[in-house]
């Protein structure tokens, strides 16, 4: 009987799932990228024969060909490497341009301390725009979503708001959109981290405390929109 248990334990456990390689995720985002761009592979082939050659030549030159362009090779899988990351970012923020909650999915790869609101902190439920709240040393960053003569009051109205919890504290706006004056999906992640520190991290950390005050007042999601199902592969992003 004890032998049946134990068998019927080990069915019922879960197993563990297995631990992705680092070349596995590589490959994901390499095919991932290859959807969007086609001519991603010859482009990182181009270049990783383009730094064999230039060591090549620079070996002929210094009487060293076979040293140098031994050498050169980690640079060159390094200068594919770079290539797939970027061209996998471009292609990661194809997917997700133009969904709702874009922005929102482009800001979660921001680092160095800033942190993110989950929910948007002003919606348009007729026209589903949103705006979306961060916080970090630069002080408090509201990124818009939509039309740029229509999230302008948005954006106004939420940095008032903002600015009655936490004056003195800076507030920056960042219109995401194509139009003029807004800031490419692409770029945004990048402005927002290009941002000068502003505060110390515990006042960064007492302006977030004050400013979930704000949250406790949400604003109802439009009935059928998502703002989070725009999601980039993060990982294919940095070609990790």
């Amino acid at each position: 009987m004890a032998r049946t248990s134990n068998a019927s334990s080990d069915a019922t456990t879960p197993k563990k799932p297995k631990k992705q390689r680092w070349y596995h995720q590589v490959w994901a985002a390499y095919q991932m990228t290859r959807r969007q761009d086609p001519t991603v592979t010859w482009l990182i082939l181009g270049i990783f024969v383009a730094v064999l050659l230039l060591g090549l030549v620079i070996g002929l030159l210094i009487g060293h060909p076979v040293y140098v362009t031994i050498v050169a090779l980690p640079f060159a899988l390094l200068a594919g490497m770079f290539t797939l990351t970027r061209r996998a970012e471009r292609a990661a923020y194809t997917q997700i341009e133009g969904q709702p909650g874009a922005a929102r999915a482009a800001l979660g790869t921001v680092r160095g301390g800033w942190t993110f609101d989950d929910e948007p902190v002003a919606v348009n439920p007729r026209t589903q725009d949103f705006v979306f709240r961060g916080v970090g040393r630069p002080g408090v960053v509201l990124v818009s979503e939509g039309p740029a003569h229509r999230v302008t009051r948005l954006l106004e109205d939420e940095r008032r708001r903002v600015a009655r919890v936490v004056p003195n504290v800076p507030i920056t706006l960042v219109q995401v959109g194509n139009e003029e004056g807004q800031v490419p999906l692409t770029k945004v992640a990048r402005t927002v981290t290009r941002l000068r520190p502003k505060l110390t991290r515990p006042e960064a950390a007492e302006v977030s405390k004050r400013l979930k005050a704000l949250s406790t007042n949400k604003l109802p999601i439009p009935k059928g929109v998502d703002p989070f199902r725009a999601r980039p592969d993060r990982k294919g992003m940095r070609g990790r």
